[in-house]
């Protein structure tokens, strides 16, 4: 059975900092790209940073140079570094992993099968 568990959400003022983490069991996680996606309230699931089997990164254009993903194969776990965090970061935040193997990652939900339950991140002004 494939889980996927996020920890590392929070309170944080604007500017601050968070590193979200998300550890998969259940499944070859090395070969599979990983996601992140973030909902804020009232407002549709989107995509944030993801990063394919190799460790390539790829970054929505609203969090691009100030966020960083990141995988450690050994520990089946996927990193996003958040910095200079904005009240419009606020949400909560789930990672998933790619159906597929060895697939440039997508922005769409429809890729990802599995999910974890989301941790809160919310950033004040």
């Amino acid at each position: 059975q494939v889980q996927l568990v996020e920890s590392g959400g929070g309170l944080v003022q604007a500017g601050g900092s968070l590193r979200l983490s998300c550890a998969a069991s259940g499944r070859s996680f090395s070969v599979h790209a990983m996601a992140w996606f973030r909902q804020a309230p009232g407002k549709e699931r989107e995509f944030v940073s993801a990063i394919n089997w190799s460790g390539g990164g790829y970054y929505a254009d609203s969090v691009k140079g100030r966020f960083l993903i990141s995988r450690d194969s050994a520990k089946s776990t996927v990193y996003l570094q958040m910095n200079s965090l904005k009240p419009e970061d606020t949400g909560v935040y789930y990672c998933a992993s790619d159906r597929d193997q060895y697939r440039r990652p997508g922005t769409t939900g429809s890729q990802y099968d599995y999910w974890g339950q989301g941790t809160q991140v919310t950033v004040s002004s």
